[in-house]
């Protein structure tokens, strides 16, 4: 496609001006003469451009609407998500300037290069990108949408590269510098190479919505791993001489013990990588080889989501209101770590969150802010636990009350008499499902009466991984598969396609982008309450699992399979735990 871009060299893009594109669009019956004078009428009213109308309204595809855009600027229109881009050209443009002026190099020889463009008229960008490259410039267009993404994946492989010759850097440093190590460390060296590696290792890590950051110090070498989508991959490895040069900044950074090596610790700190604000978790792991760190990452310019999106089945959802205006009583969410219990238990408050009720959470850590509710952290090192939290907050008359964890006996018997005593009661647990969560709570020391009188409701989730969508394709089943799936979806709606993702650009060849959390949800009727009563634990798991309304992990991750949404492959590792 840029093969030849000296073939219409010369060639300027129209001024916008030239040719109305409404006008353009009727003589080619891409739009009526109505569509395009209504429109015209929003356009006054509203200001926005007249294309982005036309594509709000469903009058034109906003693909066709740009083809004609680029036949009113005599320019190309290209599908960027089927371009072969080359890393080498596309980064002949710096990333900040790409992202700035919206545009990205797609080919070059020796007549100059061609340049996608979100808005080819726009001429100031087309000339300081000119001045940048001082090579004459074909522009053509590019979906923004589409762009930006591509930006992700181009500029990925080049942090990737920064990533490695930083580190070579700090090594060579390293080697060549004699003295103590807070040299290389000193919180006010903005520029030391360490303080640059750290943060080209966060700033990639946010680009690529990476939930961790593993260090990992093995025999001979130092390896970064991050945790995309619920699955490690490594992304970086280097020397291990610079392990103990990062981790030391990290320590000053979460105000650990610098000295200390034999010990894990634990902490957290506060970040900022462009626009977005980050909390990181911090625990260090003394290894044979070394010390190890783990981080986890919490962005709080993300915002605390609505129940709406979490994209919960509507009956399902429905159940769960019906439980969270409860005057009392404990709703539990549960799962194992990682899967968006605290995600889900702030989307509950965020929706409950009023003035004229108080809410009091008590967690390890706090994760999310959300003004009016008053929020405390534990502190094991001041005898903060969640059971003297608890004992207090029930003193500062609280109507609903957000415990973190159930993670000890006390912990939760305390839950259980204040769900009992008026009060309404969020907790977490980690359990595989909802019927087992009371199995769990009965082991844990929990009366089965006292269970029966207090549960309201369970919810477990899991998350599971999206299909990238620029690359789905259908699956074909075998027949282990087909029988499979026919027993979790007995009711499968005929011409039910099963997609995978074949894997490009835009989701790294992995096939998958981003997560879907699927839920199973436990309603405690009277019937299941008397089984506990009389302590029938075994009757009760039975009974659960017959209850009307009542669908397991499985059958809701096979319904997002066949919606498309995930693959048969995600719903396997659903249904039988093995949890990435």
């Amino acid at each position: 496609m840029g093969d030849n871009i000296g073939k219409n060299q010369g060639m300027t893009p129209k001024k916008a001006g030239d040719i109305r594109l409404g006008e353009l669009l009727v003589e080619h019956r891409a739009i009526s003469r109505e569509q395009l004078n209504a429109s015209i009428q929003i356009q006054v009213e509203s200001g926005k451009k007249l294309g982005q109308i036309l594509v709000e309204r469903g009058y034109i595809s906003e693909d066709l609407l740009l083809e004609h855009m680029a036949r009113q600027l005599n320019i190309e229109y290209i599908d960027i998500k089927r371009y072969e881009i080359k890393p080498d050209v596309a980064t002949l443009i710096p990333e900040a300037q790409a992202r700035h002026f919206r545009v990205i190099a797609l080919a070059e020889d020796a007549a100059g290069v061609l340049l996608g463009m979100a808005d080819p008229a726009d001429i100031f960008a087309h000339d300081e990108v000119g001045n940048l490259l001082r090579r004459p410039l074909k522009p053509a267009l590019v979906k923004e949408a589409d762009l930006l993404k591509t930006f992700d994946t181009v500029y990925r492989h080049n942090r990737t590269a920064q990533i490695g010759a930083l580190a070579a850097e700090l090594e060579q440093q390293l080697s060549a510098t004699e003295g103590p190590l807070s040299a290389h460390t000193a919180a006010n060296v903005s520029d030391a190479p360490v303080v640059k590696l750290l943060q080209s290792i966060f700033e990639e890590a946010i680009q690529n919505n990476a939930s961790d950051i593993h260090i990992e110090p093995g025999q001979n070498e130092l390896t970064i791993r991050f945790r995309i989508d619920g699955m490690l991959r490594v992304q970086a490895t280097a020397d291990k001489r610079i392990a103990t040069a990062l981790l030391s900044r990290l320590k000053l950074m979460a105000h650990l013990d610098i000295a200390e090596r034999r010990l894990p610790q634990d902490g957290r700190f506060n970040i900022h990588i462009g626009d977005n604000a980050i909390d990181a978790r911090i625990s260090t792991m003394p290894l044979e080889t070394g010390e190890a760190v783990a981080l986890r990452l919490l962005n709080q310019s993300a915002g605390i989501l609505d129940l709406d999106k979490l994209r919960m089945p509507e009956p399902m959802l429905k159940r769960l209101r019906q439980v969270m205006r409860s005057p009392h009583g404990i709703v539990l969410v549960t799962g194992p770590t990682g899967s968006g219990k605290t995600t889900t238990l702030y989307a509950m408050l965020k929706e409950l969150n009023d003035p004229a009720v108080k809410i009091i959470t008590v967690e390890d850590p706090v994760e999310y802010r959300l003004a009016g509710v008053n929020q405390v952290q534990v502190n094991p090192k001041v005898d903060l636990s969640f059971a003297r939290v608890l004992r207090s907050i029930l003193r500062h008359d609280p109507d609903i009350v957000l415990v973190g964890e159930m993670r000890d006996a006390e912990t939760m018997q305390i839950g259980l008499r204040a769900a009992m005593s008026g009060h309404l009661v969020f907790s977490t647990l980690h359990t595989n499902d909802a019927i087992s969560t009371v199995l769990r709570m009965v082991d844990m020391g929990a009366e089965p009466y006292l269970i029966a009188g207090a549960v309201r409701g369970i919810l477990a989730q899991r998350l599971v991984r999206r299909i990238c969508a620029d690359c789905a394709a259908p699956l074909e089943l075998d027949a282990g598969l087909s029988t499979f799936l026919k027993e979790g979806l007995a009711t499968l709606p005929p011409g039910t396609v099963f997609k995978k993702g074949a894997g490009c650009a835009q989701c790294n060849h992995t096939g998958y982008l981003g997560r879907i959390a699927v839920f199973e949800y436990l309603a405690m009727s009277p019937e299941l309450a008397e089984r506990l009563h009389l302590g029938e634990l075994m009757p009760f798991a039975k009974q659960a699992a017959q209850q009307a309304g009542y669908r397991p992990l499985k059958h809701s991750a096979l319904q997002l399979a066949a919606e498309g949404l995930t693959t048969v492959d995600e719903v396997l590792r659903v249904s039988y735990g093995t949890e990435g």
